[in-house]
């Protein structure tokens, strides 16, 4: 038995004056999964212009448009129907050996490499390494996870977009996106490709039938293990019928939801809202 998520995005941004011209790309269409489908996507902008959409290279839609009359506000919304159902078990995986002889030579490899963000000091790589001694792909991924959640505390505000892995490791806090970052750094790590997860979690799996409630954008990783695994860091859960994919990358960089540049005075921080409405 699945889930049906309506869920609505919006994105607001202020200009103090005029902006005389912008360029938008917005990562917020879900995609159709094994786990997920997409029943309606839209994208909806104002002021109102034309819109057009590509394909990343990381297999995310992609929605762009330009602005070339001034304006003061932009607004983005965005709005999706998703059907979701449970994740399958877990299969069983191939020897550790194995999955680096396969990630060797092959696209994999893209998500054995640290990145800006998922960087971490030599020190704490081979504690991941030590953790994950001996144990399976599945296993040592549990045991990376537990690592990460037995040293950050979730703490809105303690880092900024900008933040890395090794950040959040020694302040001992962070948000979604860091313990993704650092979670997917250290089963890197260990010898496990791993990739970013941007997404949705509606936060009441027990909320009312058509009752509407405040959420916001999730993040997670997932590991390769002869097929990809998805594992939620900040919750300590295998991602289920409440979490919805949108884009996956090697972290945050390559699938931010919003991002442009514009051509004026300095504005404010976007005002960003996400509703969730559980259909069924």
């Amino acid at each position: 038995m699945g889930s049906k998520l309506r869920i609505r995005h919006e994105t607001r941004v202020g200009y103090p004056s005029p902006a005389s011209s912008s360029y938008n790309e917005v990562r917020m269409s879900p995609l159709t999964l094994p786990t997920q489908t997409v029943l309606d996507s839209r994208v909806v902008v104002s002021p109102g212009v034309p819109l057009w959409s590509y394909w990343d290279y990381w297999g995310t839609q992609v929605t762009f448009f330009d602005l070339s009359e001034p304006h003061t506000n932009l607004s983005v919304t965005a709005t999706s129907l998703v059907e979701t159902s449970a994740p399958e078990p877990l299969p069983v995986p191939p020897d550790r050996v194995e999955i680096a002889e396969r990630s060797a030579d092959s696209r994999l490899t893209e998500y054995l490499a640290a990145t800006p963000r998922t960087t971490v000091a030599a020190e704490l790589a081979d504690r991941a390494r030590e953790a994950a001694a001996g144990l399976d792909a599945h296993e040592a991924a549990a045991a990376v996870t537990e690592l990460v959640r037995e040293r950050v505390a979730y703490l809105p505000g303690s880092t900024g977009v900008y933040s890395g892995a090794q950040d959040a490791w020694d302040q001992q806090a962070g948000v979604c996106q860091d313990y993704a970052h650092l979670t997917a750094a250290l089963l890197r790590a260990v010898g496990l490709p791993a990739r970013y997860v941007s997404g949705y979690l509606h936060p009441h799996s027990e909320a009312p039938r058509d009752r509407s409630v405040d959420g916001e954008s999730h993040a997670w990783v997932e590991y390769w293990a002869g097929d990809w695994i998805g594992q939620d860091p900040t919750n300590g859960t295998r991602p289920g019928e409440s979490h919805v994919v949108v884009a996956r990358g090697r972290e945050y960089g390559d699938v931010p939801p919003h991002k442009g540049v514009y051509r004026g005075a300095a504005g404010e921080m976007p005002q960003v809202r996400v509703e969730f409405t559980r259909l069924g």
